[in-house]
Parts: structure tokens; C-alpha cells; sequence
């Protein structure tokens, strides 16, 4: 499947939200209140990080998104964090993985030189697995660090990646 990677604008928003809402819905991969309001989504989605990208297929229809932000402040900024999600018709196509290396790639673009995930969720393992393929390592677990819809407490991974060659 051919995807294109675009930063997002205002146009993406009605397909975004109708492919984010789920997720926030579901309350199994993101810290974020299941019920958060389309206008609070789009401020953590869009509006805070430093960018937002957008895939979509040859077809127009959107297939995933990330954002990339600073993980820190000030002295810490150089350190990016992202969050992705894939349309769930999608998922299992390879498109995380895809956002993942583009993620990476814009993050030195972007200035960073790091790549830090706060909170993976240990029982995500598609995740888990794409973002190690990507590069990424866990360097440290969280017991019971996520409240999962279904599972109950559950670990939480901080996962790695130094994005500058030495």
C-alpha cells in the first residue's frame, strides 16, 4: 500500500478526529480522559506539538498520524516525544512502522536528536515490537503506571532512541 506522509492542515481535522476518537475512546493505549472533548483532542493532537503529519492512501482515505513535540523543556527540548495512531482498517499493513521511520527522520528535521515514548503500554505488543524493529529500546518499565479500560493496572515502557549517528 502507498502511503503519502503530509503535515497536516486544518482540512485533515473532520478525518482525523473520526480516526482518533475510538482510540481516546477505547482508554487502552493513551492517558487521555476516554471522553475528552473534539476541541481538547485537537489541542493535544494538533495544537500543542510541534508538528502533526497525516497518511493517507492513493485514495485520499486516511490511513494513521503522528505528533512530535518536545519530551521536556528548555534544557530537555532537544529530546522529542511522539504519538501515533493508525485507522483501525489499517492496522496490521505496516503503516505504523512507516510513520515511525518518517517520525524519525522529521524529528532531526525539526532539530531533535533524541526520540523518547513515555508511556507504552506493556500489553500493547504490536507496539511495542514496532517500535523496537524502529530502533527503539525499553530502558525502563513502570509497574502498573496505566489504568487499561479493560485490563486493569497495567506496565507502562519508556522507550529510546538517540537519533544522531556518533
Amino acid at each position: 500500500m502507498e502511503l503519502a506522509i503530509q503535515r497536516f492542515c486544518n482540512e485533515d481535522w473532520p478525518d482525523l478526529w473520526t480516526m482518533i476518537k475510538p482510540v481516546f475512546r477505547e482508554g487502552e493505549t493513551y492517558p487521555c480522559d476516554p471522553q475528552i472533548s473534539e476541541t481538547n483532542a485537537r489541542a493535544y493532537w494538533v495544537e500543542t506539538p510541534r508538528a502533526t503529519y497525516v497518511a493517507r492512501t492513493l485514495d485520499g482515505e486516511i490511513a494513521g498520524s503522528y505528533y512530535v513535540r518536545p519530551n521536556q523543556p528548555t534544557l530537555g527540548d532537544h529530546v522529542c516525544n511522539c504519538g501515533y495512531i493508525v485507522a483501525e482498517e489499517r492496522r496490521g499493513q505496516g503503516v505504523a512502522s512507516r510513520l515511525c521511520l518518517h517520525s524519525q527522520a522529521q524529528a532531526l528535521s525539526h532539530g531533535f536528536s533524541g526520540m523518547q515514548y513515555n508511556l507504552v503500554i506493556a500489553s500493547n505488543d504490536t507496539a511495542v515490537r514496532v517500535w523496537q524493529k524502529a530502533g527503539l529500546e525499553i530502558i525502563g518499565t513502570i509497574p502498573k503506571a496505566f489504568r487499561h479500560k479493560k485490563l486493569g493496572l497495567v506496565d507502562a515502557h519508556i522507550m529510546y532512541k538517540w537519533l544522531i549517528d556518533n
